[in-house]
């Protein structure tokens, strides 16, 4: 035996365990993805966001623990605002309600990487139907539970995986429904990298809440509805801790669009007369609108000592920004063969920048582009013909240049002050690559049912 030679293996060994450890530290750990979809929350209605009518503690917790992004944009409708969330793509490309099967999701990317992947609640990309390739589990998520659509009937068609599952017309009943289910996932896939999305189809028009929120609230129903989304959010938070998961679970928190303020008209008769909407805050107009409270949103995003905690940015971040962002974190590189339009934005998340990557935000009402954002500055352009019916105020036809910075309800139009910014921003909305193919903006959904309106009360001659 040889004693020297015997130390210097030991020796080498030793370092090569160190190396092997260091490199480890340092390699990127990929986090299982927790995406939280809320339907029509408006700007204002979060605690930490202004409300003083809604009570949200623990998502009020959560973006103390994280980041609470101030400038987060979705699109302004439903869905054209999943089908964006799921392929980075703007709904002109991606199809919005018609998403056709062609079209790549982040759960596919993810599925790829090993993740184990779950929908559940809302999908809302199928037209509503029942087609395979274009539900969820065609379009990578190994399981699903949840409607084809919204709470529109007052009541939720519920579908496991291709399958129905039963309906419920108790719409205080879905939002626990679908947090158990989500519970149950994590409980099955703790073992391994999973991407849950969990789609929550409160609070849009037919809304209601459980016995223990009902009349509750100071925001009337629609916050009882709220509060009782904000109590199951902390459940699963919850279960995150106790499956040990919360340190490598990056949770993303955020809406659709804005709230429905603008379709009072409707809403309070279906819920007699009661309050069912929500606040855009300091923003201006609501729903389906390119000002701002059509698709500026609440969004909060956390990932224990990766995220900074209690970190507010008002950087430029869009929900076209999450396949991209989270491509970078969990190892795989967007589409190639088409164009994506979300940009990564974990430097932004992790600290690292402040400014993030996106400099510019491209506003439409269906198939029309109406607006652009760059900076501090938006404009809306002028000649705009295309807008959804529930949308109330629709400005002017000229030229509209606001400083959201110093106006953020966009009360004061600027344009004829800066001429140079109008300009450069018309240029930046001529810039926009449209594909050849332009889908239909809206899709044969079954309707709501009329409110049948009160008896007459016979007279007493």
């Amino acid at each position: 035996m040889n004693p020297p030679a015997t130390r210097l293996r030991a020796v080498a060994a030793c370092a090569l365990a160190l190396l092997c450890v260091a490199a480890a530290a340092a390699a990127p750990t990929r986090p299982n993805i927790l995406v939280i979809l809320t339907d029509d929350q408006g700007y204002g209605d979060l605690g930490c966001y202004g409300s003083t009518t809604i009570r949200t503690p623990r998502l009020d917790r959560l973006a103390a623990e994280g980041i609470r992004l101030t400038s987060f944009y979705a699109q302004p409708v439903c869905g054209p605002s999943r089908s964006a969330l799921l392929t980075g793509r703007e709904p002109v490309r991606s199809g919005g309600w018609s998403m056709p099967a062609s079209e790549v999701t982040v759960a596919e990317l993810l599925q790829r990487q090993g993740y184990a992947t779950g929908c559940f609640g809302k999908w809302d990309v199928s037209n509503r139907a029942a087609i395979p390739s274009r539900l969820p589990t065609g379009q990578g998520f190994a399981t699903f539970y949840g409607s084809l659509g919204g709470s529109d009937s007052g009541r939720i068609e519920y579908y496991k995986n291709t399958l129905p599952a039963g309906a419920t017309d108790d719409m205080g009943s879905v939002t626990r429904t679908l947090t158990d289910k989500a519970i149950v996932f994590l409980r099955e896939q703790r073992d391994r990298p999973f991407f849950l999305y969990l789609a929550h189809p409160m609070v849009h028009s037919i809304i209601g809440a459980s016995a223990e929120f009902r009349g509750k609230s100071p925001g009337g129903l629609y916050g009882d509805a709220v509060e009782e989304i904000d109590f199951h959010t902390g459940r699963l938070l919850d279960a995150l801790d106790e499956l040990r998961l919360r340190d490598n679970t990056l949770v993303l928190f955020t809406s659709d669009n804005g709230t429905w303020s603008n379709n009072r008209d409707k809403l309070g008769p279906r819920h007699q007369g009661e309050i069912a909407w929500g606040s855009s805050g300091p923003l201006r107009e609501a729903k389906g609108s390119s000002y701002e409270g059509g698709s500026r949103v609440p969004c909060i995003v956390r990932w224990p000592g990766r995220v900074p905690a209690g970190k507010v940015s008002d950087a430029l971040f869009a929900s076209l920004d999450f396949l991209p962002t989270f491509g970078k974190l969990a190892g795989f590189e967007p589409p190639r063969d088409r164009i994506v339009d979300g940009v990564d934005q974990s430097e932004l998340l992790l600290g690292r920048s402040e400014r993030g990557a996106r400099d510019h935000y491209f506003y439409f009402s269906q198939n029309e582009l109406h607006a652009v954002r760059a900076g501090k500055w938006k404009l809306r352009l002028p000649n705009r013909k295309v807008f959804y019916a529930y949308v109330k105020d629709r400005g002017t036809d000229a030229a509209e240049l606001y400083e959201l910075d110093a106006d953020i309800g966009e009360t004061k139009n600027v344009a004829a002050e800066n001429p140079s910014v109008v300009a450069r921003l018309s240029k930046l909305a001529q810039s926009f690559r449209w594909p050849e193919k332009l889908f239909e903006t809206y899709s044969s959904f079954p309707k709501a049912p009329a409110v049948p309106k009160p008896a007459k009360k016979k007279s007493r001659e």
